[in-house]
């Protein structure tokens, strides 16, 4: 037996009947006004498609140079992961687990959280365990914080710019594309999409 599907206001707890809506339409609460929510076109396939994306932008991030500082004849080159053993290596180790964790861990998390939700329903199937794997995957996007460590890298640039030459690698465009990327993964996704397969299923 299939149950009514029922969303709830954000703003004042209201519950409301999801009813289709067309293209570019969105649904507020009939008693606050609030947006509950929008419909989103081919979001699947949009969202499917930046996360491939922000995938690939994600290993060219980790493997490849983010800056790499000249001083004299000596090229040192800087990874993202030189950064956390750089603060473990000074006994910072609390602050080394917070810049993996916000620059590395749960962005990853976060990708491959998405692709395993969005790529079976693509293919019109159930992935395993689809609403704790994406509750999980919501909750942990504000704590990717690649906007924040993009802003600390062009202060870093200010100031060494001045005792050495700083070469800007590969990695440094690709964070800048990923946090783009990223924005509007949260844009076009549409979490209804994924309450209204869950449904179908049931």
């Amino acid at each position: 037996m299939k149950t009514t599907s029922l969303v709830a206001c954000h703003e004042c707890d209201l519950l409301h009947k999801i009813q289709p809506l067309p293209e570019g339409g969105l649904a507020k609460c009939s008693r606050c006004g609030a947006i509950l929510y929008r419909h989103k076109h081919n979001s699947l396939d949009r969202t499917l498609a930046l996360t491939i994306t922000g995938l690939i932008l994600f290993v060219l991030v980790n493997v490849y140079p983010i800056l790499s500082f000249k001083l004299g004849g000596d090229v040192q080159p800087a990874t993202l992961i030189t950064g956390v053993r750089a603060l473990y290596d000074q006994d910072m180790w609390g602050l080394a687990l917070l810049v993996l964790l916000t620059s590395i861990i749960m962005p990853l998390v976060g990708l491959l959280g998405m692709l395993y939700v969005l790529l079976p329903l693509k293919f019109n199937c159930m992935p395993w365990k689809l609403p704790l794997v994406f509750r999980i995957v919501r909750s942990l996007q504000p704590w990717g914080m690649l906007e924040v460590f993009m802003l600390g890298i062009l202060v870093s640039i200010t100031k060494l710019a001045g005792m050495a030459t700083v070469i800007p690698g590969l990695a440094l465009y690709s964070l800048a594309l990923l946090i783009f990327v990223l924005a509007a993964v949260a844009a076009y996704f549409d979490p209804g999409i994924v309450w209204e397969r869950l449904g179908e299923s049931q």
